[in-house]
């Protein structure tokens, strides 16, 4: 069974850094894709980033862009979220999730069939 666990959320000032930890096992995962969404209080879950784990491919929502990086430890089954220059628009809930790979669909939740429980991120100002 794949279980995926977050951490590395916490509390950070606007402009700080964080770096979150998604740590992946069950399986392998030779042919999925992995990925961060995000939940703010009141909206949806939202597409953040994601990375083939096969190649290392990634994409980012235009938000983001230049301030976080996804990277993955293929050897010990681990993924990260690097977030340098957080903003108050950033406070979210953050989750791990993973689904069997495919280009078009990376970006939306219904491609991912394994979640973790989330981890929060707050920025103040």
């Amino acid at each position: 069974q794949v279980q995926l666990v977050e951490s590395g959320g916490g509390l950070v000032q606007a402009g700080g850094s964080l770096r979150l930890s998604c740590a992946a096992s069950g399986r392998t995962f030779g042919r999925y894709v992995m990925g961060w969404f995000r939940q703010a209080p009141g909206k949806e879950r939202h597409f953040v980033a994601a990375i083939v784990w096969s190649d290392g491919y990634t994409e980012y929502t235009d938000s983001v862009k230049g301030r976080f990086t996804i990277s993955r430890d293929v050897a010990n089954n681990m993924m990260y979220l690097q977030m340098n220059n957080l903003e108050p628009e950033d406070t979210a809930v953050y989750y791990c999730a993973a689904g069997v790979y495919s280009r078009h669909t990376l970006r939306f939740r219904t491609a991912y069939n394994y979640w973790g429980q989330g981890t929060q991120v707050t920025v103040s100002t």
